[in-house]
């Protein structure tokens, strides 16, 4: 009877051990969202901006010529992000300076539709206004979050790709905005 009990407990055990080994093995092996995660700062801007995929990679960082910075997602037709410091005028609204920024920019797009105009929070809060177009004939889409950083700074951030392409990376392209912040 003492040699059933313990081999019993000796089952008991090495079934507890292997509970314990699977379960790190589980945990270890898991892809974490910090690992595909990706930050972007540059002693050429004054913001820091994260990237929850790999896929977004750095094409052009400002220089003396051209202020903007620039990221495709694998493809430009796939995703593209211009990230721009604009000088917001005294007395001049968020959403005075977001109109008239598409009045000057997208509005001569070909094919150019107006779409749905939101309020944004995120680190910095401002607003989005969404449009479609069309470049070589194919349907695009373009979605720009307007963030205001003080009284007189504006972060533009210009998404645009293929319609139904730049709709499913959407979540992406807020989790970016939201991330944005001041050095």
């Amino acid at each position: 009877m003492a040699e059933f009990t313990e081999v019993k407990s000796l089952r008991l055990v090495f079934s507890l051990l292997g509970i314990i080994a699977l379960a790190f093995g589980v945990i270890a092996f898991q892809p974490t969202a910090s690992a595909q995660e990706h930050s972007y700062t540059s002693p050429k801007v004054d913001y820091a901006v994260d990237f929850p995929s790999p896929t977004w990679k750095l094409t052009d960082e400002p220089d003396e010529v051209h202020q903007h910075t620039e990221f495709i997602y694998g493809d430009r037709n796939d995703g593209y992000l211009r990230i721009r410091k604009e000088a917001l005028e005294q007395g001049l609204t968020i959403k005075e300076f977001a109109r008239r920024d598409q009045d000057q920019k997208t509005r001569y797009l070909p094919g150019y539709v107006d779409g749905k105009e939101d309020t944004f929070s995120g680190r910095l809060s401002g607003m989005t206004l969404s449009y479609e177009f069309t470049e070589r004939g194919k349907p695009m889409a373009g979605r720009t979050y307007y963030l205001q950083g003080d009284s007189s700074t504006v972060y533009v951030l210009r998404f645009t790709g293929m319609r139904d392409k730049l709709l499913r990376i959407r979540n992406q392209t807020d989790l970016i905005a939201r991330s944005l912040r001041l050095k």
